[in-house]
């Protein structure tokens, strides 16, 4: 990112707003597609609204190698930005879509950390798009962005998990400090609205006995970011493995896992736990912390974990800022 003064930033920060005014994350207006609610989904009535030439920008095939492909700051379609591809009535439409995908508590929330991260700039828009035709079964809307990619089924507004495709958040909510090539949060993580999951993760922790503390912290470096290898499940034993939990232990991981999840919508939650229950997969899932830089602050308290196993990945990168990857096999 090229170097930019404190008030360049603070010009370009209050910038956003006005520049990306007709963007998903400016302000929310009425729009005609929404008269067609009762009958087809946000997401369908988005696809209904494209002429060809949008079709051909952001549509791809079903099984595009795309679709499994996530990263911390990433764009489905580079050329083919909201603010430069859809017209005002559909970046309100996608704006709607992507608020559906959340939790009412947390919307707000989530709206301020994706246009802050767009540094006020629209070459930092956020992009969206289709896999499939709404004759696959499993047809998709995209979202992505920096520090973004949510995912759903397109033929309904009903949650049904995330698609067996990976889902990424994560922010830095400090623009002034932007200059700060560390991008280093304090250890409280003030401002970052995806800390809640921290707070759940180390509650969780502080209910397990020493010996089961000791197992759970490991000293090997935790996985890498790199796209090919950041979502890559495994059975390899590492950290705590939950096979060794008690039955109320187990119970209390998945209802950790579950709020954790708080921020998105209802149905997307219950899906993905009832798929991890039914699955059977606690017992195959190991989970891990890491101290040293990974500690902020050295208090114990972890800001770096990952939850891993031959079906599931949920890493939570704390240090220096958040970055988080979900992906569940379905």
């Amino acid at each position: 990112m090229n170097q930019l003064t404190r008030r360049n930033l603070l010009q370009s920060a209050g910038a956003t707003l006005g520049a990306l005014a007709a963007a998903p994350f400016g302000k929310l207006l009425p729009t005609a597609y929404a008269n067609n609610a009762s009958v087809d989904s946000l997401p369908m009535q988005l696809y209904k609204s494209l002429n060809e030439s949008q079709r051909q920008k952001v549509c791809l095939p079903m099984n595009h190698p795309r679709r499994q492909f996530v990263s911390n700051w990433w764009y489905i379609h580079p050329d083919h930005r909201v603010p430069n591809t859809f017209n005002a009535e559909q970046q309100n439409l996608i704006r709607k879509i992507f608020d559906s995908l959340h939790s009412t508590d947390y919307q707000d929330a989530i709206n301020k950390q994706v246009l802050l991260d767009q540094y006020g700039d629209e070459k930092n828009a956020p992009a969206v798009g289709f896999f499939g035709t709404p004759e696959d079964k499993d047809f998709e809307f995209l979202f992505t962005g920096h520090h973004v990619t949510r995912r759903c089924n397109a033929h309904t507004d009903k949650g049904q998990g995330f698609g067996g495709a990976p889902v990424f958040y994560g922010h830095y909510p400090h623009p002034v400090d932007r200059m700060n090539e560390n991008f280093r949060e304090a250890k409280d993580h003030p401002g970052n609205p995806y800390w809640y999951q921290g707070k759940n993760f180390n509650r969780f922790v502080e209910s397990l006995d020493g010996k089961q503390q000791a197992k759970g912290l490991v000293s090997h470096e935790p996985r890498s970011e790199s796209p090919d290898a950041v979502v890559k499940m495994t059975a390899e034993k590492r950290g705590l493995s939950c096979s060794d939990l008690s039955e109320d232990q187990k119970k209390l991981f998945v209802e950790t896992m579950r709020g954790m999840l708080a921020m998105f919508r209802s149905d997307d939650i219950t899906a993905t736990i009832e798929t991890i229950e039914k699955r059977g997969m606690v017992d195959q899932l190991n989970v891990s912390w890491f101290d040293g830089k990974y500690d902020i602050g050295s208090d114990k308290v972890w800001d770096t974990w990952q939850i891993e196993g031959p079906d599931m990945v949920w890493y939570f990168r704390g240090e220096p800022h958040i970055h988080c990857y979900f992906h569940l096999k379905t």
